[in-house]
């Protein structure tokens, strides 16, 4: 496939929007050893909480590889207000509560989405994969 410049930065390949409005909040979570899987799950079935809010863009919820029984919940806003309208709704207070159990400890950063690139695997596909063999072993 082509290159695509929907940025107009003549940086082929990329997707470059400056100032895209984006407002981004990183919460990092130590939660209790032993109960990972559980926080897991309660957060997987109140996440809804905060994607049915029509100001939410999209969340994610990661793992730590570097530290055992660290979380970081990435969640992206249409802009500020928006995020800050969700922060004191009765919707957010039943997800903290929820989820407050399995916390040793959090810490939360905001901040806005400066610039954004997207990669060469979401403009252009995933590179092909050759079929498994059918050859028997």
């Amino acid at each position: 496939m082509g290159t695509t410049d929907r940025g107009g930065t003549g940086m082929g390949g990329t997707d470059a929007r400056a100032g895209s409005g984006i407002f981004r909040v990183m919460l990092r979570m130590h939660i209790h050893q032993g109960q990972e899987r559980d926080f897991e799950e309660t957060w997987y079935k109140v996440g809804h909480a905060i994607t049915e809010h029509p100001a939410n863009l999209r969340q994610w919820l990661s793992r730590s590889d570097d530290e055992d029984g660290v979380y970081y919940v990435v969640s992206d806003w249409v802009d500020e207000p928006g995020f800050r309208e969700f922060e004191r709704s009765p919707e957010h207070l039943d997800h903290r509560t929820r989820l407050h159990p399995f916390r040793a400890s959090a810490s939360m950063v905001t901040m806005h989405v400066v610039c954004e690139m997207t990669g060469r695997a979401l403009l252009d596909g995933p590179p092909a994969r050759p079929a498994p063999s059918a050859a028997p072993r």
